[in-house]
């Protein structure tokens, strides 16, 4: 009887034991939740050939980064306009991308750039340029009153016409009756703002 009463014993306190180690794996502290990533701040300025256009900076300075506006950049260069282009202005500019240059017969490109074309080279650079700054905002505010469109007077001298389509897309119409779309509207600078647009336009 004795060692019955001892066999139960020994086996109520091994029971026990394991209990008291089960409940003290279940009171552990949990783990600390790792800490959440952290990202790098997201540029809120507009991207222009892949490349972040600053309203802190000029128009020159920022179209300098744009990998699609190097063919104007180097006109801009060629006819000597860097400097008054990087002055205060300000200026709303008509920017043609590189396609836009491409679609001049490579004849005409070769002389525009050559120095003797420094004059006429000169005009249509700033044929795309017009006095203040106005957004696509004014710009449609000009031409509603003027039944959807809205005559520019350029730097050059000669008018641009402005059209503001029903579906709100912006295109331009030259002297010469061509016509150009703007594809990127609004990239603000720290002496106006650029208006990119797909083709040359050309003065009278």
């Amino acid at each position: 009887m004795n060692s019955r009463m001892l066999t139960l014993t020994v086996a109520s306190a091994a029971l026990l034991g394991l209990a008291a180690c089960n409940n003290g794996a279940e009171t552990e502290a949990p783990a600390a939740e790792a800490a959440p990533a952290q990202t790098a701040p997201v540029s809120t300025d507009p991207m222009v050939g892949g490349a972040a256009m600053s309203p802190n900076e000029t128009i020159v300075a920022n179209a300098a980064k744009a990998s699609n506006l190097t063919t104007l950049v180097s006109a801009v260069q060629a006819a000597g306009l860097a400097e008054t282009l990087s002055g205060p202005g300000p200026f709303t500019v008509f920017a043609p991308d590189n396609a836009a240059f491409e679609k001049v017969p490579a004849a005409t490109r070769e002389a525009l750039m050559a120095p003797a074309g420094k004059a006429d080279l000169t005009e249509i650079l700033t044929y795309h340029v017009v006095p203040g700054r106005l957004t696509a905002a004014d710009l449609a505010t000009q031409a509603q009153a003027n039944g959807g469109k809205v005559e520019l007077t350029t730097v050059e001298g000669d008018t641009l016409t402005v059209n503001v389509n029903p579906d709100g897309s912006v295109t331009l119409t030259d002297q010469k009756g061509g016509t150009s779309r703007v594809t990127q509207a609004d990239v603000l600078q720290s002496n106006g703002v650029v208006h990119v647009i797909d083709t040359v336009v050309m003065p009278d």
